[in-house]
């Protein structure tokens, strides 16, 4: 199939908008979801799984309790206004899409296998988002790309194409996402949410954090070994590799870490009224 120009929307904003979304409201948690919408070469099957989770991710952050803003991270004017106002938002959730640009973790020039999406100014600007909510002891929560990006900012790398990739995505002709086993490390935060062991999840991913960043450590690994979570030792700032937002598996672990970072947000009393 073709791929799409960049310059041509192809998923819009009403196509995921979550029903009945209210604007911030005095005593409620608000949350900046940062996407890109329509990165380069977009295909329409990619586009309609963009459709898909990321409509899932929004819907399940207002039934957490939770208003939000969407920032399209594929429109540089969003991007630049965000960095602004995301000061006052209590939360930052970042979802997943497209590579992360090689040239942001020091990773190899020329051409990457099976590489798709990179938007290189997309991904600076959200890498500044996230160490501005970081730095704000501002909860931060990401999500395949997502978590990535976490690990870039605090100086990570990434691997750029998973060569064994059977535990992680579907093959040539089949689909991309499938159930995945991965091991949950006992003591981390992401235990402390969904469970310590095992846990089974919906995957769909080529690149795969790499390298860990000093600051970071591993919450969360496949069978193989790649690491599928990182997060913070001290501060809220949590990355799995998984797709919990793929409403074609479980919306427990979605759920349950939406509401832990709503209660790091707003503090256990406001956490508690969030149900």
């Amino acid at each position: 199939m073709s791929t799409m120009p960049s310059s041509v929307p192809v998923v819009t904003r009403a196509e995921v908008e979550a029903p009945g979304a209210h604007p911030r409201e005095p005593g409620r948690p608000h949350v900046a979801v940062l996407v890109s919408l329509n990165f380069p070469d977009l295909t329409e099957p990619v586009a309609e799984l963009v459709r898909r989770f990321t409509r899932s991710a929004l819907v399940a952050t207002t039934e957490a309790g939770a208003s939000y803003t969407l920032v399209d991270s594929s429109d540089p004017r969003e991007l630049e206004a965000a960095l602004v106002w995301g000061r006052d938002a209590d939360a930052l959730f970042v979802l997943g899409g497209g590579d992360i640009a090689a040239a942001c973790y020091g990773g190899p020039e020329g051409e990457v296998p099976n590489s798709y999406g990179v938007d290189e100014a997309a991904d600076r600007a959200s890498l500044a988002m996230i160490r501005q909510y970081a730095d704000a002891d501002r909860p931060v929560l990401g999500i395949c790309r997502g978590s990535q990006l976490i690990n870039v900012a605090y100086g990570g790398t990434i691997v750029p194409d998973i060569e064994d990739y059977h535990l992680h995505r579907g093959g040539p002709g089949e689909p991309m996402f499938l159930d995945e086993k991965v091991e949950v490390l006992a003591g981390s935060r992401l235990a402390e949410i969904v469970g310590a062991g095992p846990l089974v999840v919906r995957s769909g991913h080529h690149q795969a954090v790499d390298r860990v960043a000093d600051e970071l450590v591993v919450a969360a690994r496949a069978l193989d070994g790649v690491v599928e979570g990182v997060e913070h030792p001290t501060r809220w700032v949590l990355g799995v590799q998984f797709h919990p937002e793929d409403d074609d598996g479980s919306d427990r672990e979605l759920a349950l870490l939406l509401k832990a970072m709503l209660v790091a947000a707003r503090g256990r009393s406001a956490g508690d009224d969030l149900g």
